[in-house]
């Protein structure tokens, strides 16, 4: 008897502790190296992709991701490897059973003004040039990779 009234004093101190009041501020660590206000910043998405058309299912997945994830979060699509074919002007679309296409992803990110960037050099072995990308594509700046949110950056590698 004495264990179970030790184990729900112990729960109850538990589930206590971790109780955050309504009115709380969001948390700020103060006398560190970096200040940190985790409920103010947007935390954003880092999507990766290196398949093309012989994998349609690991492009359209986090393409589909990527817009779903836009409508509240900030993403960042950099496409590489064989990924780039799918990013010029004149390329065959891909799909893949209850995917919209791959253009279509790629039109719908451009609109809401997701950056959707090609490996510089995965599209030079690939044949291809920069003045080559869709509208909305650009080549891959190292910066844009760490600017594109002030909050965490989740990755999501496909």
């Amino acid at each position: 008897m004495k264990k179970i009234i030790f184990a729900v004093m112990v729960l109850s101190a538990i589930v206590s502790c971790n109780q955050k009041p309504a009115n709380e501020e969001p948390v700020s660590m103060m006398g560190m190296d970096t200040c940190c206000v985790v409920d103010s910043l947007r935390d954003g998405v880092f999507i990766h992709i290196t398949e093309s058309y012989n994998d349609p299912h690991r492009v359209l997945m986090p393409l589909k991701m990527a817009t779903m994830m836009a409508m509240d979060k900030k993403v960042l699509v950099y496409m590489d490897i064989k990924a780039v074919e799918l990013l010029v002007k004149g390329s065959k679309d891909l799909t893949y059973l209850d995917f919209e296409s791959a253009h279509t992803y790629i039109n719908k990110l451009a609109e809401m003004k997701v950056g959707i960037y090609a490996c510089p050099t995965c599209l030079k072995i690939a044949g291809f040039k920069p003045e080559e990308l869709m509208e909305g594509v650009a080549i891959a700046q190292k910066d844009k990779f760490f600017n594109f949110t002030k909050g965490r950056i989740i990755t999501l590698d496909y």
